[in-house]
């Protein structure tokens, strides 16, 4: 664990969070919650809850990755460890990685869907036909996207095959060029006649929606794994984090670039629903069906087109490449008589045996409930619990404050401990017990 690779620099370690972070949580489901629940009415509870998982959370997660030096596999043995329950902890370490594996899969047969999309975009074949009628064409039938399938993770396996130096240099590349694709298209579609009233939808304030329980959950659950907080990604990347940085600042920065992301999503999807007469609350199909008809109607549409989707496959990749770091982590931990890259090459290639078989989303739907409602929330208590309830205060307050000239103290802890925790307990219940899938 001495000679374990760090980031070179803390600019480094935030574009790798943030590429963990950035994903479909931001540029697809962001847009279509906020649309779905009322505009500001979901907005302001997502940044609150935005910045308490930032600033706490996600500070925890990385913090106990550094402490440790290491992965899931590692830490939560040696957290428990120190309660003498060593034993537990070898157990309950396994569910956060086993959420992490089958996500990935899921994960990169809908990056897939993004791929297929831009090379249909570049070919033009994507608005010879009703957008509605492409999607069903790729999504309700087996082996459609194979090859694009094959492409995407051949991509990642060359994200990661340089360990953290790969990791970093990928990020900072991606990560700044996602947002000034997203930029682009947000000031183009500025520019749309009738653009305007998704503005003011955006900001309008539904109180009625405001009191409803449903917009709270949902702008909750939004903000937690839009941060990847589920025990494992921010773990991992935490451990290859110097000790002479401030982590809750690296979090807080990580937590705003993310919010900024999904509200730079927004500003393209929801007012370009407006000019064209879409509704703001066209849900999961605003990705693939919704803007491919608007990007149809609009001057330069193929070319805004290759934009927003080169933006999300960038997205897309840099959030696969932390899931399957994290993989990669704990195998090379488990049996480290094995080479990186081999174990690399040996993941991939299942993540995509099994991948092609769930392709059609009347498989990769279930597959991606099952993830999201049960298996992710409990990763995501299990990590909250242990940080704060296993983990003693002195240590974790400890790690926090390393190289940090005004230190954090109770209140940043206590925050954790009681509101960040039961709000984790809080989702995960209502999550598996109405089968909300986030």
């Amino acid at each position: 664990m001495e000679n374990r690779n760090k980031f070179s620099s803390l600019w480094g370690f935030i574009m790798a969070c943030v590429g963990s972070a950035v994903g479909l949580a931001n540029v697809w489901a962001f847009p279509y919650q906020l649309g779905s629940n009322g505009g500001l009415a979901f907005l302001l509870p997502y940044l609150l809850f935005a910045f308490i998982f930032g600033r706490v959370g996600l500070a925890a997660e990385n913090a106990i990755g550094r402490k440790y030096k290491s992965g899931p596999m590692v830490v939560y043995k040696e957290a428990y460890k120190s309660r003498n329950m060593e034993k537990f902890g070898k157990i309950i370490r396994w569910l956060p990685m086993i959420g992490v594996g089958l996500l990935s899969i899921g994960y990169a047969v809908v990056i897939t869907y993004v791929i297929k999309a831009l090379f249909d975009t570049i070919s033009g074949s994507i608005f010879t036909v009703e957008s509605a009628t492409w999607f069903d064409s790729i999504s309700t039938n087996d082996f459609k996207v194979i090859i694009p399938h094959l492409f995407l993770m051949v991509l990642v396996y060359f994200a990661l095959a340089y360990e953290t130096e790969g990791i970093e240099k990928t990020n900072k590349f991606i990560m700044p060029l996602f947002f000034v694709l997203f930029l682009i298209l947000a000031i183009r579609v500025f520019f749309l006649d009738g653009a305007l009233g998704g503005y003011k939808f955006i900001f309008n304030m539904d109180f009625g929606k405001l009191k409803e329980i449903k917009t709270w959950v949902a702008a909750m659950g939004q903000a937690f794994f839009s941060l990847s907080l589920v025990g494992t990604v921010m773990v991992v990347y935490g451990s290859y984090l110097p000790d002479d940085e401030d982590v809750i600042k690296a979090s807080t920065i990580t937590m705003g670039l993310d919010t900024l992301s999904a509200m730079i999503s927004a500003f393209v999807m929801l007012p370009a629903c407006f000019a064209y007469g879409f509704s703001p609350a066209s849900g999961p199909k605003l990705l693939f069906v919704v803007l491919p008809q608007a990007l149809k109607e609009m001057p330069l549409g193929k070319l805004y087109g290759i934009i927003l989707f080169l933006a999300v496959v960038f997205a897309g990749i840099s959030s696969i490449q932390s899931m399957l770091e994290t993989i990669t982590e704990a195998i090379v931990y488990s049996f480290p008589k094995l080479k990186r890259k081999m174990v690399l090459i040996a993941l991939i290639t299942t993540i995509y045996l099994i991948g092609i078989f769930i392709e059609p989303i009347s498989k990769w739907g279930p597959w991606m409930d099952i993830v999201t409602i049960y298996i992710l929330p409990i990763s995501g208590i299990i990590g909250a619990i242990t940080w704060f309830w296993i983990i003693k205060k002195e240590d974790l307050l400890s790690e926090v404050n390393k190289s940090v000239k005004s230190k954090y103290g109770n209140t940043w802890y206590y925050t954790g401990k009681y509101i960040f925790v039961p709000l984790a307990i809080i989702l995960c219940f209502i999550a598996i017990r109405y089968h909300i899938s986030f």
